[in-house]
């Protein structure tokens, strides 16, 4: 399991988490694990209503326009654990990409602990990076490994943002208007961290 964070609210961690499952070669898993800020659902154009029965024991994802599988946030998800359910997840599926809360408390450890591995989206500015370097710091906390970054929205990576965060950029994503994960160059680049991952078996 890959834990997209990145500690700031707005610094492409859903865009990221589905911009990477589309672009690995491989069967995948969004999930979206920030229940109380979802998202992931409407960008990806799958509806909401929890799938499963009420106690959350049928954990089922549904196809997204591009075919990858997406498992939207419950709609009361005060009635289930968020981290029983993506253990879950990480037992079925073969690789499953959780989109974290914002943050640095409970509710973006809790996908953490269950992560093999973290990759932090940042937006090139001083504020986000400094969130991404303390997400970075929970995870080593968690002894999840940092994998890498992507820098999103961004015409140049900023120096030192390696050292600063202290894992490699995978890629940049450049800033594009509207339906960002349409555009080519959006996909390349997210086809880029994908491959770094794949090749630096961190996937």
């Amino acid at each position: 399991m890959l834990a997209v964070t990145g500690g700031k609210g707005g610094s492409g961690k859903t865009t990221t988490t589905l911009g990477l499952a589309r672009a690995l070669d491989r069967p995948t898993v969004a999930v979206d694990a920030d229940w109380d800020l979802p998202d992931l659902h409407a960008l990806a154009g799958v509806p909401r209503p929890w799938p499963g029965n009420d106690a959350g024991e049928a954990v089922e994802s549904a196809p997204d326009s591009d075919g990858t599988r997406v498992l939207p946030a419950p709609s009361n998800p005060r009635e289930r654990d968020v981290g029983a359910v993506l253990r879950r997840l990480h037992v079925a599926d073969p690789l499953v990409l959780a989109d974290c809360p914002a943050g640095a408390g409970p509710d973006a450890a809790a996908p953490l602990r269950v992560a093999d591995a973290a990759l932090l989206a940042v937006t090139p500015c001083a504020p986000a990076l400094r969130d991404a370097a303390k997400a970075a710091a929970m995870a080593r906390e968690l002894d999840t490994l940092v994998a890498g970054a992507v820098v999103t929205r961004a015409t140049v990576v900023p120096p030192g943002v390696p050292e600063f965060l202290g894992c490699p950029v995978l890629a940049r994503v450049p800033p594009v208007g509207r339906d960002v994960l349409s555009d080519r160059r959006v996909r390349a680049a997210y086809g880029t961290a994908a491959g770094a991952l794949v090749e630096g078996s961190k996937l």
